[in-house]
């Protein structure tokens, strides 16, 4: 866009270089999609807050669906491993990136971090992204599914400060359900507050620590992970 600023002055452009980006972004993330559908694999994009439970929600994903799909997982952080060496003992296959001190993956990295696994023995990898609900939310990686998970302790106000995770996302796990009276949070309150923003979104109260909740979860897990293996792109 050129900008007229007066006549002894000479016009310049303005670049927005956010949505030129996303843009970008939002083609690349739909051609790595495509690309692991036509493969038979399903990229579950996996958001929350550090602290709020992600890798013990995926191992208990993992205990449950381990025998009925061929699990992949990618670990991003800012920097360690010890998410992967939790993964890699559970006997799944696993890559670490370090994300250099980015708040976010997006598709590029996540497209080569998918090179570090043995694509051809997998039918679901899940990325389990950097800890925050800010970044996350706004880049497409390239996932058939969002899930997000809250904790109790962080509140039940959280749809609020950060609508745009709760927007963007297919299914929320409302995790550490046996502390939620410790920290008053209101399940009711939040799921009308995400509800608003996002009518469509699947909420499931669970525990990750007893597994509380977790049958109802990954039933419905397991049959969004088959209708996507079978070339079935509605949600059920």
């Amino acid at each position: 866009m050129k900008q007229d600023c007066g006549p002894e002055c000479r016009p310049f452009s303005i670049i927005e270089t956010k949505s030129s980006v996303l843009a970008d972004q939002a083609a690349a993330a739909d051609a790595l999609r495509n690309e692991l559908k036509s493969r038979g694999i399903m990229l579950i994009n996996l958001m929350a807050s550090p602290g709020a439970g992600k890798t013990t929600t995926l191992l208990r994903i993992i205990e449950a669906l381990r025998g009925k799909f061929r699990i992949g997982v990618i670990e991003a952080d800012a920097d360690g491993d010890v998410d992967s060496h939790t993964i890699a003992q559970a006997g799944i296959d696993v890559v670490q990136v370090h994300t250099g001190g980015s708040c976010h993956m997006d598709v590029h990295m996540t497209r080569r971090a998918l090179e570090g696994l043995p694509l051809e023995r997998l039918d679901v990898i899940f990325l389990e992204n950097v800890g925050n609900l800010v970044c996350p939310a706004e880049f497409d990686v390239g996932a058939a599914l969002r899930v997000m998970i809250l904790s109790t302790p962080e509140g039940h106000d959280k749809p609020l400060k950060y609508p745009l995770m709760f927007q963007v996302s297919d299914v929320l796990l409302v995790n550490k359900m046996d502390v939620a009276a410790v920290f008053d949070f209101d399940l009711e309150a939040m799921q009308k507050n995400v509800q608003m923003r996002n009518p469509s979104i699947r909420i499931f109260p669970v525990c990750a620590r007893s597994a509380e909740g977790f049958e109802d979860f990954t039933t419905y897990l397991a049959a969004q992970i088959q209708k996507h293996i079978d070339g079935e792109d509605e949600k059920v």
